[in-house]
C-alpha cells in the first residue's frame, strides 16, 4: 500500500459499484485486501489488491423493501434479517482470520464471521452496562485475540474475549471515535477523543502513556478524527472529517 508511504494518488476503487453509498471506515488486512465498511449501504465490501470485489457482507436494502429503518434493530431470532447490518462502522481481525464488525449505530452489537465469511455469532444490546453499547464506533483486536470496542457515547472502551465474554472496560479516555493497535512486538493502542481533538496512547493494560492534540486546522491539530492507522509504535495516519485530510503523525520516542 504505497499510498501510506508517500501520500501520492494512485487510483480509485469501486466507482459506480452497486454496494457503495458511503464508507464509514476502510481497513486493510494482512493480505492487503481492502475492506470498505459502508454505513449507508449496510454492507462490507472486500476488494483484493487488484481492486476486484472478492466478498461482501450484509445486503443493501432494495427499494421495494423500504430500506433499513433508522432506529430499528434487526429482529433477534431465527430469520435472515438477524444477520443483516444496520449502519455498521468498522472491522478488525484476529490471528485466525476471524472478522469482528462493529454493527454500531442501530443494531448495537459486535458481529463475528470466520475466515471463510461464515456467520459465527453476535453480542451486545443498547445500554450502559457491561456488554451493552451506545454507538459502537470503532473496533480493534490484539495479537492475543482480545476485542476492543469503542463504545463512543458511553465514553469507554470495552474489552472482550473472542467469544464475546466481557473482560474489562476503560473509562479514562473520553469518547473513543477511532481505535488502532500497533503490530509491534509490544503492542500499543491509540484512541481518539475526537471532539476535544485529543489522541491517547495506552498499553494493553489500559495505562495511559501519553496524550496529545487539540482542535484546529493546523498541522498537529485535529478536526473530528474519524479513523486511524498505526503501522508502528510512533507513526500514526489520522483521518479527519472536518478538515477533509489525512495527517501523518510521527511521535518522538522517549527511549
Amino acid at each position: 500500500m504505497n499510498f501510506f508511504l508517500t501520500g501520492n494518488y494512485l487510483r480509485e476503487l469501486g466507482k459506480d459499484l452497486y454496494g457503495f453509498d458511503f464508507a464509514h471506515a476502510v481497513r486493510i488486512d494482512k493480505d492487503d485486501n481492502i475492506w470498505a465498511i459502508d454505513e449507508g449501504a449496510n454492507m462490507a465490501i472486500v476488494f483484493n489488491p487488484q481492486g476486484q470485489v472478492i466478498r461482501t457482507y450484509g445486503r443493501k436494502p432494495e427499494s421495494v423493501e423500504g430500506g433499513a429503518v433508522v432506529g430499528v434493530r434487526a429482529p433477534q431470532f431465527g430469520d435472515f434479517a438477524t444477520k443483516l447490518f444496520n449502519r455498521p462502522t468498522d472491522v478488525a481481525w484476529d490471528a485466525a482470520g476471524n472478522a469482528y464488525f462493529s454493527d454500531g449505530y442501530v443494531n448495537t452489537r459486535v458481529v463475528k464471521y470466520d475466515k471463510d465469511g461464515k456467520w459465527v455469532k453476535a453480542w451486545g444490546e443498547p445500554g450502559s452496562g457491561p456488554g451493552q453499547f451506545h454507538i459502537l464506533h470503532s473496533i480493534a483486536v490484539d495479537r492475543e485475540g482480545k476485542v476492543y470496542v469503542g463504545d463512543r457515547e458511553n465514553n469507554r472502551i470495552q474489552i472482550f474475549d473472542g467469544e464475546g465474554k466481557f473482560l474489562t472496560q476503560w473509562t479514562n479516555i473520553g469518547a473513543p471515535w477511532a481505535l488502532c493497535i500497533t503490530n509491534t512486538l509490544t503492542q500499543y493502542i491509540y484512541t481518539s477523543d475526537s471532539v476535544p481533538g485529543r489522541i491517547y496512547k495506552l498499553d494493553l493494560s489500559g495505562k495511559v502513556l501519553g496524550v496529545f492534540g487539540k482542535p484546529g486546522k493546523n498541522p498537529g491539530e485535529f478536526g473530528w478524527v474519524h479513523q486511524m492507522a498505526c503501522p508502528s509504535e510512533n507513526t500514526l495516519y489520522v483521518g479527519e472529517i472536518l478538515n477533509w485530510r489525512v495527517q501523518k503523525i510521527t511521535i518522538a520516542s522517549s527511549k
